[in-house]
């Protein structure tokens, strides 16, 4: 299973990329270079509004590989573009030649100076280095919007900004030191003062472009005050030539200039940062002024480092999210011309913080405001005011009509003239037709984002866009001398007005620095210099409807971080992509060949490898669940054989179970006797010599589960409770190594019987289901079936929901909650120690280290802290491996597809302490798969907490 090379594909390359191709095949892995159709087109998408397949897509592993490709692309004359997360919005990462994707390692970091400066790698992600940074009380201080999703590679080669950071805390003045590698392969450490002397004994070429192109700027007085009054605002427009007023030296200037060079004139491989004070006191402000004008002047008058952000939000913004779940009600009374700022302020201690507030208060004395201005530094309720700014972007795309795109432009314009920028701006934006689009952004640095849906079907359709970018373009630079592009970076989009916003004389030393460091113009070519005026109009996205499950989808690529197919084969993100092109192939009838093979190729790539598990919608902006609408395809692919099947195994469950637990008793005698060596051996023989419909075999595979006894008798006056053994823990029982040699149901009853309860056991127990194992494969009438009849008799256990249901297994609990009658209260096992029991006995803390795993079920169901929490109270030291998430067994995926449990779970041993010796989950299946890949046993958390209690607290 799986997809390899095709011949073909690389036969069907222009001559120089076949030659290239087998160059790099020479040291790069060739299941890391892809050339079929499916994978160009998938890993080729970004968060842009453009749509472009690269011919050849290569990931990369370390800086060799990506010096020795720059290299041989120079030979070939092969233009090559690099990428890491594909979060940017405004076409900087695409190519349609050679896509470079940061793939596996670029993830090491390196703290120093007591946190206050911090060496990063592309690939981390945003948030991860300041996860790294908080025992120092430190973070980064670029905190672009993007920032859980976004990599540092990206960040710094945009120069991606956010609400905080402002023109001075961004990449550009906060990086310390940063590797380099070059269009030539060359590598530069501006760390090293060694490498430094070879770079610049080895590229005087270079060097004295950058000493030529300083002086000339710094000679012409005109030039270089233009220059600092530009950068006194947030400005990604073209290159940063700030750099050579701000600096001297040319090494000094190379590196300023990578920051914002967005892959064009190399690549950052390593980025060290000074890094900034995290405050531990903050406190916000949602403040309401008549109109945009008393809100901008308000604006004028706040200033970091007394508050921290200003964000404006227009009406439209406010009423985008007013329908929304937990939105104050008074959002929907509001005047029509009524603007908001939402502002924050921070401290390191409660004296300083209060002393902000009310220094706020006073500055703002005799603007009008609709509602007098209150500040709250509670967690929880400054948490509900960002999230009325978190909402506007995603409710924009929510509510938009099917097949078009969400597109959000971002510009600047000099502070005090915000307020009329913005009106003219509105003004602008209702007459091209987009009434319904929303203003709203960083107001303390005059940068707005304006957020609208558009069509890109019809040539029409497109000219309104031109027409429309080009006044707005022509607006801000002429009557506003703002900036085109604040935060979001060039890219394509803007690349065809760099001239008209920086001029003649700056844009011609743009050119040259582009010539300067990339002679054939072989990096990201069309990226911040084109020739082509017209390129921000061309490989426009066309957004065909697939389903009502993803149509909303942006391609924002959010969902990444949670897949757990993402580095085997693909992400939510790529799927969809697929899938709309599918739909468009089909629409026009043309290329059927191609559509049929990349159909037959998204079995596996896009449907066998999906784990359906879901996390992507819980950090999706639009709240989209993929792992639905990979369900719905295979309940579109099932026959009615296969039907008829499903519906046989679900009347007839009990004898199902009963031949799987046979199975394991077989397979866990064999293991006794063959023992792990003998019995791995001849599974895997089993398995290449039969195929994959032999499941995989590992040492953790568990025992038939023991039978369910019925409870002992219970105490007169005993709580009551339903505990409904999952099938799964009424089938599988402990693995040959397992610390714990019960199986759950009886883990669970020593705990029930500790606490005190009367157990009530659904009768005819052996025949019931949830219906998980039905849905995931797509048998949705089977499931159906076996839900409602569980469902039924759960209800007469309870009494109709008068005492609650247990279950021990997740993804069952999710199910169940989300299918059955509300009357019911269903808990999981995290859910039901936590609340019913942690309170009630009495504990000893066991002294050893032990590792837990919260299912995707249970962060779905927001069980995650209260999983934590079980555990710290029954360990001395919980480790929660950082970068696993999803563990991709997916009920019996592991067996069938290992490499996707594989892939998954790359990260998890290394991640594990070396005295780290068990680890605890709440799902049998995803326990056989942590195990494998950990080599310590998982086991049920209630077995660690079992193991813990002594019995109830005597009071």
């Amino acid at each position: 299973m799986g997809m390899g090379i095709v011949k073909s594909d690389i036969l069907n390359l222009p001559e120089s990329y076949r030659k290239f191709y087998e160059e790099l095949a020479a040291f790069i892995p060739t299941n890391h270079i892809f050339a079929d159709p499916i994978r160009t087109l998938a890993y080729g998408v970004d968060a842009s509004l453009y749509r472009i397949t690269p011919k050849l897509v290569v990931k990369v592993r370390s800086p060799k590989e990506v010096a020795k490709i720059f290299k041989i692309a120079g030979e070939f004359k092969i233009p090559v573009t690099i990428r890491a997360a594909g979060t940017s919005l405004s076409g900087q990462a695409l190519t349609d030649s050679v896509l470079l994707l940061l793939a596996g390692g670029w993830s090491g970091y390196q703290i120093d100076d007591h946190g206050e400066t911090i060496m990063l790698e592309p690939g981390i992600i945003g948030s991860e280095a300041n996860q790294y940074l908080r025992p120092y009380s430190r973070k980064i201080g670029p905190d672009p919007a993007s920032i859980n999703y976004a990599m540092i590679g990206g960040i710094a080669a945009n120069n991606a900004s956010g609400m905080c950071c402002g023109t001075d805390d961004n990449s550009y003045k906060t990086i310390a030191a940063m590797k380099i590698i070059f269009a030539d392969g060359a590598i530069l450490d501006t760390a090293d003062p060694e490498s430094c002397q070879l770079f610049i004994s080895s590229h005087q070429e270079l060097i004295s472009s950058i000493e030529k192109i300083r002086d000339e700027i710094n000679a012409d007085q005109q030039l270089r005050q233009m220059i600092v009054r530009k950068f006194k605002i947030k400005n990604t427009t073209g290159y940063g030539i700030n750099a050579f007023v701000d600096y001297h030296n040319p090494i000094d200037i190379i590196s300023h200039l990578m920051i914002g060079s967005e892959g064009t004139l190399g690549f950052i491989a390593e980025i060290t940062y000074k890094t900034v004070v995290e405050h531990a006191h903050k406190a916000s402000a949602l403040m309401f002024f008549p109109d945009i004008k008393q809100a901008c002047m308000a604006v004028m008058r706040l200033e970091r480092p007394l508050v921290a952000a200003a964000e404006l939000l227009d009406r439209i913004s406010l009423r985008s999210v007013e329908d929304s779940a937990g939105m104050p009600a008074y959002l929907k009374e509001l005047d029509e011309q009524a603007t908001a700022l939402l502002v924050e302020t921070r401290a390191l201690d409660r004296a300083t913080l209060d002393d902000n507030i009310q220094k706020t208060i006073e500055c703002l004395a005799g603007i009008p405001v609709l509602f007098p201005i209150t500040f709250t530094d509670k967690k929880a309720e400054y948490e509900k005011l960002w999230k009325i700014r978190a909402g506007v972007f995603p409710a924009v795309g929510g509510i938009r009509r099917q097949g078009t795109s969400v597109i959000i432009e971002d510009v600047a314009f000099p502070k005090e003239l915000l307020a009329e920028g913005v009106l003219a701006l509105r003004e602008c934006m209702n007459r091209y037709g987009y009434a319904d689009g929303v203003i709203y952004g960083h107001a303390l640095d005059g940068n707005v984002h304006f957020v609208f849906n558009q069509n890109f079907d019809t040539p029409d359709d497109i000219k309104r866009y031109k027409d429309f970018i080009n006044e707005v373009c022509s607006m801000v630079v002429e009557r506003f001398t703002g900036s085109l592009k604040a935060e979001h970076g060039t890219g394509r989009n803007m690349a065809p007005f760099v001239e008209l916003e920086w001029g003649q004389q700056a844009y011609k030393y743009m050119k040259q620095i582009k010539q300067a460091f990339d002679p054939e113009a072989l990096l990201n070519p069309d990226v911040v210099i084109t020739n082509n005026a017209d390129v921000y109009v061309e490989n426009l996205k066309i957004m065909p409807q697939v389903h009502d499950l993803v149509d909303k989808c942006m391609e924002c690529g959010f969902c990444e971080i949670n897949c757990p197919s993402l580095h085997l084969t693909s992400s939510p993100r790529q799927r969809i992509a697929v899938q709309r092109e599918l739909a468009r192939m089909r629409a026009h009838g043309t290329d059927k060949a191609l559509a049929e093979r990349v159909e037959e190729d998204y079995d596996y790539f896009g449907e066998i490898t999906c784990a359906t598990d879901g996390l992507c919608q819980t950090t999706c902006p639009l709240s989209i669940n993929t792992g639905s609408f990979t369900k719905h395809l295979r309940s579109t692919k099932t026959t009615k054989r296969g039907r008829n099947i499903a519906k046989f195994m679900a009347e007839h469950f009990g004898g199902v179970t009963s031949l799987a637990k046979l199975g394991l008793a077989g397979a866990h005698l064999a293991h006794r006797g063959l023992g792990t060596c003998t019995m791995g051996g001849l599974a895997k023989t089993a398995r290449s010599m039969i195929g994959h419909s032999v499941p995989k075999w590992n040492k953790w595979l568990p025992k038939a589960s023991a039978s369910v006894a019925a409870p002992p008798p219970a105490p007169a006056g005993s709580r009551k409770i339903v505990y409904f053994p999952s099938c799964v823990s009424r089938t599988m029982g402990p693995a040959k190594e397992d610390i714990d040699q019960r199986s759950l149901h009886q883990v669970m009853m020593s705990l029930l019987n500790k606490a005190g309860y009367s157990v009530i056991f659904p009768p005819d127990m052996e025949d019931l289901c949830c219906g998980m194992p039905f849905e995931s494969k797509g048998y949705i009438d089977a499931a159906d079936e076996l839900s409602a009849k569980l469902e039924k008799v759960l209800l007469e256990c309870s009494n109709n929901g008068q005492y609650p249901v247990l279950c021990d297994t997740s993804p069952c609990v999710y199910r169940m909650k989300r299918v059955m009658d509300k009357r019911l209260t269903i808990l999981d096992t995290v859910d039901f120690i936590h609340d019913y029991l942690l309170s009630e006995l009495e504990f000893v803390k066991s002294p050893e280290k032990v590792a837990i795993h919260v299912t995707c079920s249970a962060t779905k169901m927001g069980l995650a802290e209260k999983f934590r929490a079980v555990a710290e109270a029954c360990a001395t030291e919980v480790i929660i491996p950082p970068k696993v998430k999803c563990c991709g067994f997916a009920g019996d995926k592991g067996f069938e597809v290992p490499e996707l449990n594989e892939s998954a779970l790359a990260h998890l041993k290394e991640a594990l302490p070396a005295d780290c010796s068990c680890g605890f989950s709440n799902s049998r299946t995803c326990e056989i798969g942590l195990a494998d890949h950990s080599s310590i046993s998982y086991q049920s958390i209630a077995v660690l907490v079992d193991r813990c209690c002594l019995g109830r607290k005597i009071k």
